[in-house]
């Protein structure tokens, strides 16, 4: 989509942003307002809905019809909470008063349509782009509004990344070629460590050129390009298109394909430093991601620089979260885990009398009543140096590359996220669901 088809802003109710926002806390709060609002005009109740979930630092928004409801469920740090249950009649308002603004076409509701709109907030002098998605159900359309706040952006050092591994990471921004490639499952925050990095190299010395799908949030000082698949223009000969423009660093929103790997990997090694990111479970499996889509592992090896695993966790909430002993169970496993770090990871002392953060299973408003408030990056990274290299060649299976990257240095994220618990992040529970335990000491 270009430039000019981006679709109307749309300005907050002055009320709803004066008076309304400024009071609401939790999801609570928001279930109230809609509906004390209901029988408002229906512009001033999506207002209240999209500006609440804005406020409330959500990243989606979910409109699911039921048999005699519609459920408004909001994402807030990865998790999905029902907000209301709305009456049929006023969800299809809703409905109608969505498409609108995101320039769909009212009269289909049995076929998918993706529009999207901009929310201006005057007040705070920022302007929020809503993606929308428009799907057909059993008992009408499901609407999942994704909204990209350029609040969300981060710098490097907000991405929770340990002092040893932020430190290596610098050290790979500073060549002038390669490539680092991102993994994780979506929802992880890939886009967001690699825009981190973007932001941490670019200057005017250096010319950046990015090709996405779509574009998340615009960055000054760096050319960005969108896929569209319908008029011929994909990864590949985006990517083709890119390396003509005598860019110094290139950014590949994902790489999906045997051509769109195969012309990345070559422009790293002609004198381009390459981001991207690919779908796989862990850093291990990056090499076999990409050999899957027909590469040879002669061409990878030398090609990439270092491959980062990432998940998201919650952080617990600082103002109920409560500081307990670990039962036996749970001390030893930290114990255990945090002895087999390497000694470049530096970790507090923990022993019998150490306290670590549990979540408040009642929570407060402050956290939604969900005991967590926020979340942040845990992390894997191997490095390629020249024996990694030899052994890429080799193509390794996943374990065996796993294998020996941790025998090199890489602490698995598990052990990443023990590492929060212990310097009261994030809760053992929290590592627990967003990671699977490797062993460090044997073969996993």
């Amino acid at each position: 989509m270009d430039d000019k088809d981006i679709e109307r802003n749309v300005k907050i109710d002055p009320q709803v942003s004066d008076e309304i926002l400024p009071r609401l806390y939790s999801i609570r709060d928001l279930k109230r307002l809609i509906r004390y609002n209901s029988e408002e005009s229906i512009s001033r109740l999506v207002d209240i809905i999209m500006g609440g979930a804005i406020t409330l630092g959500s990243s989606d928004v979910h409109l699911e019809p039921e048999a005699e409801k519609a459920r408004l469920r909001l994402r807030i740090d990865g998790i999905l909470q029902t907000v209301d249950l709305l009456p049929l009649k006023l969800y299809r308002q809703i409905v109608s008063r969505i498409k609108f603004l995101a320039k769909l076409k009212l009269n289909i509701s049995k076929k998918a349509q993706d529009g999207r709109f901009g929310i201006d907030f005057e007040k705070e002098g920022r302007e929020i782009e809503i993606r929308t998605s428009v799907l057909p159900s059993s008992y009408g359309e499901t609407i999942v509004m994704r909204i990209l706040d350029p609040v969300a952006l981060l710098d490097i050092e907000g991405l929770g990344l340990r002092p040893d591994l932020h430190q290596d990471i610098l050290k790979e921004l500073k060549k002038p070629n390669g490539m680092i490639i991102l993994t994780g499952p979506t929802g992880s925050g890939k886009t967001t460590t690699l825009y981190a990095f973007l932001k941490k190299i670019n200057h005017p010395e250096i010319k950046i050129i990015t090709i996405e799908d779509p574009i998340e949030y615009q960055l000054p000082g760096v050319s960005q390009t969108q896929v569209n698949p319908q008029q011929g223009y994909d990864f590949a000969k985006g990517l083709a298109a890119i390396v003509r423009q005598d860019p110094d660093v290139i950014l590949v929103g994902e790489i999906r394909d045997y051509e769109t790997a195969h012309i990345a990997l070559q422009a790293s090694m002609t004198g381009h430093l390459v981001f991207s990111t690919v779908h796989t479970n862990d850093a291990a499996g990056t090499v076999a991601r990409i050999e899957a889509l027909g590469e040879k592992p002669h061409n990878i090896a030398p090609a990439l620089n270092v491959a980062i695993a990432q998940r998201l966790i919650r952080r617990v909430c600082l103002e109920c979260g409560q500081l307990g002993k670990p039962n036996e169970q749970d001390f030893k496993e930290i114990k255990d885990g945090l002895a087999a770090l390497p000694s470049t990871v530096k970790v507090p002392d923990f022993n019998k009398d150490t306290k670590i953060f549990y979540a408040n299973p009642e929570g407060c408003r402050s956290c939604n009543f969900t005991g967590y408030r926020g979340r942040i990056g845990i992390f894997e990274a191997f490095f390629v140096d020249d024996e990694m290299e030899e052994l890429i060649q080799q193509s390794p299976s996943i374990p065996a590359l796993r294998k020996r990257a941790i025998e090199k240095g890489m602490v698995p994220m598990y052990y990443d996220g023990l590492v929060r618990v212990v310097n009261h992040i994030s809760t053992l529970d929290e590592v627990h669901r967003a990671t699977t335990k490797v062993q460090i000491n044997e073969e996993s």
